[in-house]
């Protein structure tokens, strides 16, 4: 057996530190699922970039902690190296915070961001793994923004 060569190809603004909204369109066979996601510890006031991100989702090793993607494709039967994965990520929305105290506010917007653009594709009829709770007021004209550029990102692998 010959192995194939496989490509990642990616803008290098993804390195960047801050608060992202992203979301991924995971297509298996037929099946075609999305996950939503945001940068924005709860618990301390980092927030890393979403090529961070990227790894720590798809870390498959048993007592890999921040790896709620795998998590959720493996509890719908979906085998995660058998997936095809095409993520769009909108940021950073705002900078990474200097203390707790000035994360936690930012940290709760991006919540009830993330939770309108889960809503948004849900409402749309797509399969949305997760749950995605609001925390605080949502910024219906930034929500709306992030929405059309995720989904232009994410419509554009269909082309």
């Amino acid at each position: 057996m010959h192995p194939t060569a496989r490509s990642v190809r990616f803008d290098g603004t993804l390195l960047r530190r801050g608060f992202w909204l992203y979301a991924w369109k995971i297509v298996a066979g037929s099946r075609t699922v999305f996950y939503v996601g945001r940068t924005g510890d709860s618990s301390s006031n980092n927030a890393a970039s979403p090529f961070n991100r990227i790894g720590t989702h798809l870390d498959a090793r048993p007592n890999a902690k921040a790896n709620s993607l795998t998590r959720r494709l493996l509890e719908t039967g979906l085998k995660p190296e058998e997936c095809q994965f095409h993520m769009a990520a909108v940021g950073p929305l705002f900078p990474e915070q200097a203390d707790f105290a000035a994360h936690c506010p930012v940290r709760d917007l991006m919540a009830s961001l993330e939770h309108r653009v889960a809503s948004h594709f849900r409402d749309r009829g797509y399969e949305v793994l997760g749950v995605h709770t609001a925390t605080g007021t949502v910024n219906h004209e930034l929500a709306a923004h992030v929405i059309q550029e995720l989904e232009s990102a994410l419509n554009a692998s269909d082309a």
